[in-house]
């Protein structure tokens, strides 16, 4: 199927953009100013102190956009982010960036697009995000098991020998990685790597914060039979200099869910993630550059999985 919109109309680039029942990209937002495009998200200038970010259907595996996207599951991530940073606010660990996910309550230019935009998109405040992205590691699995096979390590922390694929590491990790630019890898560093590019004081701040995060997380999930293996956060400077929580989280997107019913080391794990994707995408021997479309039946079993993990997580059924 080419980039439709509905109902069927072929529409210029800038427009909507469609694939089957996927929102590839919302395109040009009338009274809103398209500031970047991402693997997933689009972001749109709001005003002063505020930015839309729009979570397409957009899927990418190994840092490449795939030719077609998973409808609805844009939807997921940003009302599972939402739903964690709600349960943060009660912790007290850090701050977010979220104003609002309610479109009603956006600024007249959103709500003229509240059809495309609803149950996708959030109003967040301006940060100046910093360049590296935070992943804490419970367990050992994807590049991290790479590393160890390779060195012994992970980014620059000594392992015991002998660990197993999938193995819980005696503590979590802090290894963070950089942010690449759109098509190429982000690549993983080591603590003081991240301190040569940000300092070693706010370095510090973004360990202990994504270590504490990881923890509140993997809490929350454990009772319910879900195991975080590891995650991906984002953190940025407010105008004060705060450091604040930004961008999705905990999503099955920028995380490895595994249910702990049938959790052995030693192999893969089932997940509730896009691990789905990688493992197709490693069968038929991905080149890791060119992207490609995905099967209608691996499409479908993703947004299986991620409305599971939804279900699971939040006791709720996503709006899709």
């Amino acid at each position: 199927a080419g980039l439709l919109g509905p109902p069927g109309q072929v529409l210029g680039a800038m427009a909507p953009q469609w694939e089957e029942d996927a929102l590839m990209t919302p395109g040009e937002l009338e009274g809103l100013k398209l500031l970047a495009t991402g693997k997933v998200r689009d972001i749109y200038d709001v005003d002063a102190e505020s930015l839309l970010i729009v979570s397409s259907d957009r899927i990418s595996a190994f840092d490449v956009i795939m030719l077609n996207g998973v409808a609805g599951k844009g939807k997921i991530l940003t009302q599972l982010t939402t739903f964690w940073l709600a349960h943060l606010e009660g912790l007290g660990i850090i701050r977010h960036h979220l104003i609002t996910a309610d479109v009603d309550a956006m600024p007249a230019p959103i709500q003229a697009h509240s059809n495309l935009l609803r149950g996708r998109s959030m109003l967040v405040k301006k940060l100046k995000m910093l360049p590296v992205e935070a992943v804490v590691r419970g367990y050992i699995a994807g590049s991290g098991w790479d590393d160890y096979m390779r060195t012994g390590m992970i980014c620059g922390h000594t392992l015991p020998k002998g660990m197993e694929l999938s193995q819980k590491l005696p503590h979590p990790l802090f290894t963070p990685s950089t942010k690449a630019d759109l098509g190429e890898h982000d690549e993983n560093i080591t603590a003081s790597e991240a301190a040569a590019v940000i300092g070693a004081d706010l370095a510090k701040l973004v360990e202990d914060k994504s270590i504490a995060l990881y923890k509140a997380i993997a809490e929350y999930s454990a009772p319910r039979g879900i195991l975080l293996a590891d995650t991906k956060m984002e953190f940025g400077l407010d105008p004060s200099g705060e450091m604040i929580l930004g961008d999705e989280c905990f999503t099955p997107d920028c995380s490895r869910y595994w249910p702990s019913d049938g959790y052995a080391t030693g192999r893969e794990q089932d997940s509730f993630d896009k691990q789905f994707v990688r493992n197709y995408l490693t069968s038929i021997a991905f080149d890791k550059k060119t992207p490609l479309r995905l099967p209608d039946d691996v499409a479908r079993k993703t947004i299986d999985k991620y409305v599971q993990i939804f279900r699971i997580l939040t006791g709720k059924e996503p709006e899709l």
